[in-house]
C-alpha cells in the first residue's frame, strides 16, 4: 500500500537532492537539455537547471516574448507521463481561469503556457510556470529543524487555507499531496533578484561581478597561470602557447560556473537552488512572506469518486490508509500535519514497522492514540482494507496496547514557541478529526482566532 504515484514528481522543483540518473535519458525518458538551448521556436532560452523529479526536469528560462523569466517543466516522453501531464494541464487551466479575483487565486502556482517539444527521446510535454523561490522544507532546514517562527507559520497557514479554499470550493479540485516540498515561497521582485544575486540578466547570463572580472584578469596573467605548472625546459614560444591554452581553459570554467552549467561525472547538468534569502535566518526577512501551493501532478477533480492511494506517508489521512473513498478533507489532514512540522521541526506522525505489525498498522495506531478511538464504524468495517487493521469488535488486530496522548501535551513537549497552546490545539484539532465527514473544511477554519492572535 505504501507506493508512489505513477506521475507526480516527489522531488521539490528546487531540489538539492542528487541529480536524476543517466539511465533515464532514453526513449520515453528525459529530454537532454543544455544551458543555452531554446524551446518553442526560440521563445524560451534555458539558463539554469532548477531541479528534477522522477518524471520531469525543471529549468529557469528567459521568455523573449514577454521579456521575463519563467520555470519550464519538461516531462518524460513515455505515454503514461504524457497523459499525466495533460491531465495536470487541464487542472491548471481550470485554476488559472476560474476566478482571478479570488483571494486564494494568488496562493496557487499558475500555469503560464504549455507546449510539446520534439526531442531525440520522443515528444515531451512542457509546462511553463512563474519563477518561485525555495520550498517550506528549505525553511524547515534553514531553522535547523527547531521550528519556524510562529508569526511566519500563521501567515503560511492563512495563505495555504485561502489556496485550498480556492481549489476546493471554486475549482472543484483536490490537491492530494500537500506537504512542505509542495508549498513554495513567492518572490515579488524576481527579475531584480535574479540580476543582483544570481547575475542573470535577461536572455544572457553575465559574469558574477566586476570584482570577478578583475580576478579573471589577474588569474590569467602569465605568472599566476604558469607558476602552477611545470614549465622547466620549455622555450619562450612553448610557454606562450601553454599560457594561451590554460587561459582558454580558465575562461571556459568561469563561463560554465557563471551560467550554472555545472555537470556531474555523468555529464548531467546540476541543479542550482534559487535561495532568494541568501540563507537568512532573520525573522524580519520573512515578515511579508507569501507562499503558493505547487505541484498539481497528483491532483484530481472533486466530482470523481476515488479511493486510490494518495498523499506522502507522513501527511496521509486515515481514510486513505483504510481504502475508503476520500474527499477534499484529506487535504486538511495533510495541512494540519504540515503546520505541526513547521512549528516543531518534527513529524506529527512518523510510523515505523516491526516484526509484529506493518507501518500502516503503526500509523493508524498513532492516529488513534493522539485523537482517541473516534474512527466511525464505516471506516473500521466497510473499507477495502478495514479487515487488515480491525477485528469484528473494532479493535486493532496487531497492536493491542495503545498509549493514548492528547495533542495539547504533544505540542507542549515539542513546540518551542511562546504561543498559546490551548488556542493552537483548538485550531489544529478540527483538521485532525479521524472521521473525515466531521473534519473541518478550509472555509470553516480560515477565520480561526489562532490565525488572528
Amino acid at each position: 500500500m505504501d507506493s508512489d504515484s505513477d506521475y507526480s514528481d516527489c522531488h521539490s522543483i528546487y531540489s538539492d537532492d542528487d541529480e536524476e540518473g543517466l539511465d533515464d535519458y532514453k526513449q520515453g525518458g528525459y529530454h537532454r537539455v543544455l544551458i543555452g538551448d531554446t524551446l518553442q521556436d526560440g521563445r524560451y532560452k534555458i539558463q539554469l537547471k532548477l531541479g528534477w523529479g522522477h518524471f520531469s526536469t525543471v529549468w529557469l528560462a528567459y521568455d523573449s516574448k514577454l521579456e521575463r523569466h519563467c520555470a519550464v517543466k519538461i516531462v518524460k516522453s513515455a505515454r503514461r507521463f504524457t497523459q499525466g501531464a495533460k491531465e495536470e494541464i487541464s487542472l491548471l487551466e481550470k485554476i488559472h481561469s476560474t476566478n482571478i479575483d479570488s483571494p486564494g487565486y494568488q496562493h496557487v502556482a499558475q500555469l503560464l503556457d504549455h507546449f510539446e517539444h520534439e526531442g531525440v527521446n520522443g515528444t515531451h510535454v512542457c509546462m511553463v510556470f512563474e519563477v518561485l523561490g525555495e520550498s517550506l522544507l528549505s525553511l524547515i532546514k534553514r531553522f535547523k529543524y527547531r521550528g519556524i517562527p510562529t508569526a511566519m507559520v500563521k501567515k503560511v497557514a492563512d495563505q495555504v487555507l485561502l489556496g485550498l479554499d480556492y481549489l476546493h470550493r471554486e475549482c472543484g479540485i483536490i490537491h492530494t499531496d500537500l506537504k512542505p516540498e509542495n508549498v513554495l515561497v513567492y518572490v515579488p521582485n524576481v527579475e531584480t533578484l535574479l540580476q543582483d544575486r544570481f547575475h542573470i540578466h535577461g536572455a544572457e547570463t553575465k559574469p558574477t561581478s566586476d570584482e570577478g572580472d578583475k580576478t579573471s584578469t589577474a588569474a590569467t596573467s602569465e605568472p599566476s597561470i604558469l607558476e602552477q605548472v611545470d614549465t622547466k625546459g620549455l622555450t619562450k614560444n612553448q610557454k606562450k602557447k601553454l599560457k594561451k591554452k590554460l587561459k582558454k581553459k580558465i575562461q571556459h570554467r568561469r563561463k560554465t560556473e557563471s551560467t550554472g552549467n555545472r555537470e556531474n561525472k555523468d555529464g548531467i547538468v546540476m541543479s542550482s537552488v534559487l535561495d532568494f534569502t541568501a540563507g537568512d535566518q532573520d525573522v524580519n526577512a520573512y515578515e511579508n512572506i507569501v507562499v503558493k501551493i505547487a505541484d498539481l501532478g497528483n491532483a484530481c477533480w472533486m466530482k470523481d469518486e476515488c479511493n486510490h492511494l494518495i498523499q506522502t506517508r507522513e501527511y496521509r489521512s486515515p481514510e486513505v490508509i483504510l481504502g475508503a473513498n476520500w474527499t477534499e478533507k484529506a487535504d486538511l489532514w495533510s495541512l494540519a500535519c504540515m503546520l505541526f512540522e513547521l512549528m516543531t521541526g518534527e513529524f506529527l506522525f512518523d510510523p515505523r514497522p516491526s516484526s509484529k505489525y506493518s507501518k500502516d498498522d503503526d500509523h493508524i495506531a498513532q492516529m488513534v492514540e493522539l485523537m482517541g478511538d473516534t474512527l466511525p464504524p464505516r471506516l473500521k468495517h466497510d473499507c477495502e482494507f478495514s479487515h487488515e487493521f480491525f477485528n469484528k469488535d473494532g479493535n486493532m488486530l496487531h497492536i493491542k496496547k495503545l498509549r493514548y496522548r492528547n495533542l495539547h501535551d504533544v505540542l507542549e513537549e515539542t513546540y518551542r514557541g511562546e504561543d498559546k497552546l490551548d488556542l493552537l490545539t483548538q485550531f489544529l484539532t478540527p483538521m485532525l478529526q479521524l472521521d473525515d465527514e466531521k473534519r473541518a473544511s478550509a472555509a470553516s477554519i480560515m477565520n480561526h482566532p489562532w490565525l488572528q492572535d
